[in-house]
């Protein structure tokens, strides 16, 4: 089961925040013997990545958040939106943002592909969902997929953390400004996952050759991905508890980040204790003593 192949697309990520329904598009077989693509770079997506988010966003009027559900013979489109995240505007615009640009890079790969292209359907599934509703927070976590051929579908992962009273979003450096407190965190991240990645390989019996060949390569993307830049950590949601305040902050990788495409997103929580002597004084309230 030679699951841990190297592959490195880039991420698709943020510029935005939301929440949402989940849509389910399969795309499951896609490949019939073509090789593993790998997702594309410089369509939309990147035009709208990393958004100025350390002054609040400039007022916008009310911005309509339309489920979409389009299908033709040649793509299938599904994205939904939670209808909370209409509350503010500046946020919506941000998601409709992410949104449109994953919409127009998959009909730019349409139209690349032409009458003569080959038969299979493409498709994109993008669903923004809630995970996180306070006076203080709202967050919302955006996944899905496009499928543009090749193997399988490219995925789609982002997640928004919004400040209501500031009216604009969190970005992980103004929680946690760089410095050396990012070696600690890059520390505490890394050791999580090479547990989760042993115990994962003793469960699939693997001979021992197999196993360290596995472990080497999928603990070569572990190191790689999480190293102590910020940027390796920017899609992070709050986990708080009954009374609002965050218990710890969930740090998610998507699939080619710390692991193959077949291990799928991953997501590793460090707690409020270990995170806050890090954290930057104005938000250390957010968080329990």
């Amino acid at each position: 089961m030679s699951s841990y192949l190297a592959v490195s697309p880039p991420r698709l990520r943020d510029a935005l925040l939301a929440c949402g329904l989940a849509v389910v598009l399969a795309s499951c077989d896609r490949g019939g013997g073509t090789p593993e693509a790998e997702p594309p770079t410089g369509g939309a997506l990147d035009a709208v990545d990393q958004p100025a988010a350390s002054a609040p966003d400039t007022p916008v009027g009310p911005v309509e958040l339309v489920d979409v559900s389009d299908a033709t013979a040649d793509y299938v489109v599904g994205i939904t939106y939670p209808p909370s995240a209409a509350r503010y505007p500046a946020l919506a615009a941000r998601l409709k943002a992410y949104a449109d640009a994953a919409r127009d890079d998959l009909m730019q790969a349409v139209q690349a592909k032409g009458e003569g292209g080959p038969p299979s359907l493409y498709d994109l599934s993008l669903s923004f969902t809630e995970v996180v509703d306070t006076p203080e927070l709202f967050a919302v976590a955006a996944e899905g997929s496009s499928y543009t051929g090749g193997a399988h579908s490219a995925p789609l992962l982002a997640r928004f953390v919004w400040l209501p009273k500031e009216n604009r979003l969190l970005e992980i450096t103004d929680l946690i400004p760089e410095g050396d407190g990012w070696r600690d965190i890059a520390g505490m991240v890394r050791e999580q996952l090479h547990t989760s990645l042993s115990q994962r390989i003793d469960a699939d019996k693997l001979e021992p050759g197999e196993r360290d060949a596995m472990a080497r390569e999928a603990g070569r993307m572990i190191d790689d991905g999480t190293g102590p830049e910020p940027e390796n950590y920017r899609d992070f949601e709050p986990v708080v508890d009954r009374s609002g305040r965050i218990v710890a902050i969930r740090f998610v990788f998507p699939p080619y980040q710390v692991g193959p495409y077949s291990d799928g997103a991953q997501s590793v929580e460090i707690p409020a204790a270990a995170l806050r002597p890090h954290v930057a004084q104005a938000y250390r309230d957010l968080f329990v003593p």
